[in-house]
């Protein structure tokens, strides 16, 4: 069995170490914790690690995050992946920070990484992984947010939070959607 796992995110050092950025972060950790490298190709730096007989190919795509549906796209095709094997790893600001929510499918709840990928395919029946990173922002400035860098305590947290994902997403390719999603979604 071969999954995808896309992480959302923005290319350049800019961005490196914004919120927005959560689904580079969580797509590293795993490919760090595999020993994995992240190469980089069409559309995207991709790496592929092995999990309990699992494929998981890993894609960072470089077409930053309002078009991240071609990246998507292409890689489902190239890799040969069918839909249901994707899991697309995104920032989301209604959840507070660290909490992880999967869901099969769904809206794209104003994320525009999502909305872009459900345009690509055709529908928006794909899993996705939530991670929130809080919403704690002035009316007005959303997008200071999201592109801002993450508070020293979120940092210091970071890593259990990130830990936390990556068994997420090896639990999608393992034990299934719906039983992940009664591990992981709780608050």
């Amino acid at each position: 069995m071969k999954y995808l796992i896309a992480g959302l995110g923005n290319i350049g050092a800019e961005y490196a170490r914004t919120r927005h950025n959560i689904g580079f972060k969580v797509a590293d950790a795993l490919a760090e914790k595999a020993g994995a490298t992240f190469v980089s190709s069409r559309y995207g730096s991709v790496a592929e690690i092995r999990h309990k007989g699992r494929t998981f190919v890993l894609l960072k795509p470089s077409t930053y995050m309002n078009l991240s549906g071609k990246a998507v796209a292409y890689w489902l095709r190239q890799e040969k992946i069918p839909q249901e094997n994707l899991l697309v790893v995104v920032d989301d600001i209604a959840l507070p920070f660290g909490t992880i929510r999967l869901r099969a499918k769904g809206s794209d709840g104003g994320h525009n990484g999502l909305k872009n990928i459900a345009e690509t395919l055709g529908n928006a029946d794909y899993a996705r992984l939530r991670f929130g990173i809080g919403g704690d922002f002035p009316k007005g400035f959303q997008i200071d947010y999201v592109l801002g860098e993450w508070t020293p305590e979120e940092s210091e947290a970071l890593p259990e939070r990130l830990e936390a994902a990556s068994d997420a997403v090896l639990s999608f390719g393992t034990a299934g959607l719906a039983r992940t999603m009664n591990a992981f979604n709780r608050k």
